[in-house]
């Protein structure tokens, strides 16, 4: 291959990091999401977990163990309907500081193997390895073993000739898989999976491809362009063309500067600003902590500052404003969400709140100001 793309991907992240804390959980049908609650209770020092039997509330799934997954369990989907396809499954709340170390220690160990990363998410990275002299095979275990001794986890990983293909194929053997492909593999393994694993068609278009009479992946190849540009447009209609042919030309992308850093939550019941004031203040106060902590983490500094409110009947508003000079500070971000705050109606009860961060830049010591802990002290004459 004159190229030679890895996909990493780690098994069941969220689910994994929490069977490192709790192994007495392995085997077991895990689900992890919903609000960020305590953890489990401890009885006769040992922790109680809850059952998803009986969940009220409109969380969603995080993640699942494989042993949830066969209840068709899966991301994305409501708490509500995963407890009623697997009432005895473990949940358990999500510790995304944790996930973030976890990410953070996998992506340095791969780094030291194979340095040319493209950083994809907490979960997933691509690695070019065109210019490797080394086996593949025998790389790509390098890099297996390497995750496994920095975190105890274990991933998947498709080795391709690029992006779309290889991210195809690190899902092809899940979980601890390590599948390689080329372009001559094409027909026989990636045409016979179904249009959705293409990593770009999402719900709308796979349901217009099937009202097509295109199912898998080699229906799509068969499809004329002529016919997939009337429906999809002349820019969207080659990319299906191409992609169903396992053609992608993206580069792996080394480096890339954020455009902006966020934090959001949905709430398991709809607020009033009013009369849920004492529980909007602590989680406003904690988005705007934490996305000064994503900053600082990160070496940046913001000259925007925005936020997102949705009402209970799903009509969404933005809000921003743009400082004087960049900050990365915790009470500083919080003072200029408020304004935005006054600048919005908060006579509807509201389902999700957001604080957003952009127009970054490189972070001085000045900006940063202290840790985000001190948006905890702060408060304005709009007291949340």
């Amino acid at each position: 291959m004159s190229r030679c793309v890895a996909h990493l991907d780690m098994d069941a992240f969220y689910a994994s990091v929490e069977l490192q804390r709790y192994p007495q959980l392995r085997g077991l049908p895990v689900v992890v999401g919903g609000s960020a609650e305590q953890p489990p209770e401890l009885f006769n020092g040992k922790p109680r977990f809850a059952k998803l039997k009986g969940y009220a509330g409109r969380g969603v799934v995080t993640t699942a163990t494989y042993e949830a997954r066969t209840f068709d369990v899966s991301s994305g989907m409501g708490l509500m309907k995963a407890a009623q396809l697997a009432p005895e499954a473990v949940l358990l709340p999500a510790d995304f500081t944790a996930y973030r170390r976890y990410s953070k220690l996998f992506k340095t160990a791969v780094a030291l193997v194979a340095p040319r990363i493209e950083d994809r998410g907490i979960d997933e990275i691509y690695i070019d390895l065109s210019d490797s002299t080394e086996d593949i095979v025998m790389l790509a275990r390098r890099i297996k073993q390497a995750v496994r001794e920095s975190t105890g986890l274990s991933c998947s990983i498709g080795v391709a000739p690029n992006k779309l293909l290889a991210k195809i194929c690190s899902d092809l053997e899940k979980p601890d898989g390590l599948t390689l492909l080329g372009m001559a593999d094409v027909p026989a393994r990636i045409w016979p999976l179904p249009v959705r694993k293409i990593n770009g068609i999402g719900p709308k278009a796979n349901q217009k491809l099937a009202a097509a009479g295109i199912f898998t992946i080699g229906d799509l190849a068969q499809t004329d362009i002529a016919f997939l540009q009337a429906q999809f447009g002349r820019s969207n209609g080659s990319w299906l063309y191409e992609a169903s042919r396992g053609i992608d030309e993206r580069p792996v992308v080394t480096y890339a500067e954020p455009r902006s850093i966020s934090r959001e939550t949905t709430f398991e019941r709809d607020l009033h600003a009013r009369r849920d004031r004492p529980v909007l203040s602590k989680i406003f106060t904690g988005l705007c902590a934490g996305v000064a902590e994503d900053l600082q983490r990160k070496g940046y500094a913001a000259r925007t500052i925005g936020i997102k409110l949705r009402y209970e009947d799903f009509r969404t508003v933005t809000r921003d404003i743009t400082l004087p000079v960049p900050t990365a500070n915790a009470p500083a971000i919080r003072k200029a969400a408020q304004e935005c705050l006054r600048r919005v109606s908060l006579e509807q009860k509201m389902r999700l709140l957001g604080v957003r961060a952009s127009g970054l830049c490189s972070e001085t010591p000045a900006q940063s100001g202290g840790t985000a802990g001190a948006a905890g002290t702060v408060q304005g004459s709009f007291n949340w």
